[in-house]
């Protein structure tokens, strides 16, 4: 075993840092989420106030990254589709959600190689969330 090998993290909970970095990810991508013009039709599907989606992120990441599993123990299995589907989850919102999240893994100094994984994981779930149908482009 070479010595990287030896000092990489376990699991990628640690690669990002533990609870605290989660949780400094999660704020930024909520604040964002409420600052960024570009991110509006993301926002207008969430409540008014985002404590609760900021805690639930956060719990939801906490076990989904290898750490505790905080959101299990709330609410049991995450069932993401089935949770995400009262609200409207399109196209647009799933490219803001991604850009979003980009953006706050950036911001939050997440190691290159991590975000590139973390990405294309989101990525997989964003795209499973969606629950609209494409807009219909006409061909003239």
């Amino acid at each position: 075993m070479t010595q990287e090998e030896k000092t990489a993290p376990a699991t990628p909970f640690e690669w990002v840092g533990g609870e605290e970095a989660v949780r400094q990810l999660v704020d930024r991508f909520y604040d964002l989420m409420d600052l960024e013009p570009g991110f509006a039709e993301l926002r207008s599907v969430h409540p008014t106030s985002l404590d609760g989606s900021r805690d639930k992120l956060f719990w939801f990441l906490c076990g989904w990254l290898g750490g505790p599993d905080y959101f299990v123990e709330r609410f049991g299995h995450p069932r993401l589709r089935a949770r995400h589907m009262p609200f409207r989850v399109g196209h647009v919102e799933r490219d803001q959600w991604m850009a979003c999240m980009t953006q706050a893994m950036a911001e939050c100094g997440l190691d290159d190689a991590l975000r590139e994984r973390l990405r294309a994981s989101f990525a997989n779930t964003a795209d499973w969330m969606v629950n609209q149908a494409p807009p219909v482009r006409k061909v003239f």
